[in-house]
């Protein structure tokens, strides 16, 4: 398909995952979201996302994930192209698809289904009927599994109005693969954040995805840059000083994931409420301990003061 020059070049950028902020009523609070646009836009961070796994689009309702979609495009005012995640059942996927067309979100990224029984030719079905209720906007298929296999994710790059392929999984030389069976049109995007952006822009990936935008944009940007430069010496260094960060967010089964991104946030003052359950709320206290200490070493927060003794 062919997509906008400037939405393409963005998605060769930083996908900026944006966190779902909750109220102490666990209420929806997208007005807490400004200041962390504002920041990630300011950093120059390229596009960002609504709606994704950082965004903890399973534990939101159908209704929620479109008061975030407005929420986010009108807080965003243009300034950089909104994806948006649409995805669960088809009609909650198409019915999304719909409003954050209305929204003016440039492209939707369909979540992988995440049914127990899920034939490759189904998927197809599925990304053509969003792409439908899409009207046209651009789609990014969001594969965080390559299972379904080469040939099943080749079909998929060819429904009309896909423009573009987030690879979530740890497999580059399959993704090396698929990018060469695929139509040269096709933007392949590193969907496993800093840390695997090396090796999936290895072989061709251009871009990744970021949680830790929301906390540290210009960091994210810095790796970004030197990647785009070849510089992968420099890259690897700036990932080790976030390497850290992104353990802590890998325990408990990947379940802290975006438990850290929302504790980072509250010790910034940038408070987005907690993790909703299956994630896990709050980080222990060793976690926690950990998590000050990068933070201060970082320079987003104080030092703690020294307590007087006498």
């Amino acid at each position: 398909m062919a997509i906008d020059p400037k939405l393409r070049k963005a998605l060769t950028g930083i996908s900026g995952i944006l966190v779902t902020p909750f109220d102490a009523q666990d209420r929806v609070a997208p007005a807490r979201l400004a200041p962390i646009i504002d920041r990630a836009i300011g950093a120059g961070v390229h596009i960002l996302v609504i709606n994704g796994n950082t965004s903890e689009f399973y534990g939101l309702t159908t209704a929620e994930a479109e008061t975030m979609v407005r929420a986010a495009a009108e807080q965003i005012g243009g300034r950089v192209p909104l994806i948006a995640g649409v995805g669960r059942s088809i009609n909650d996927a198409c019915a999304l698809a719909r409003a954050s067309r209305a929204a003016g979100a440039a492209a939707l990224m369909v979540h992988q289904p995440p049914d127990p029984f899920v034939a490759p030719r189904g998927v197809v079905t599925y990304v053509e009927r969003i792409a439908e209720a899409g009207g046209g906007l651009p789609i990014m298929l969001y594969l965080r599994n390559d299972g379904i296999g080469l040939d099943a994710i080749g079909d998929l790059c060819r429904v009309r109005g896909v423009a573009g392929v987030k690879w979530a999984a740890p497999t580059p030389l399959r993704l090396a693969e698929a990018i060469r069976r695929a139509d040269a049109g096709i933007v392949w995007v590193g969907g496993l954040a800093e840390v695997w952006a090396p090796s999936l822009c290895a072989v061709g990936a251009r871009g990744f995805t970021s949680g830790l935008i929301n906390v540290w944009p210009q960091h994210s940007v810095a790796i970004h840059a030197a990647l785009e430069a070849g510089d992968y010496p420099r890259a690897m260094r700036l990932i080790d000083v976030m390497a850290d960060f992104e353990r802590i967010r890998a325990e408990e089964q990947n379940g802290t994931n975006v438990t850290t991104v929302k504790a980072a946030l509250q010790l910034m003052g940038n408070d987005c409420g907690p993790t909703r359950p299956p994630s896990a709320w709050p980080l222990t206290e060793r976690q926690q301990v950990e998590l000050r200490r990068l933070m201060v070493a970082w320079k987003l927060i104080p030092e703690a003061p020294q307590r007087r003794v006498g």
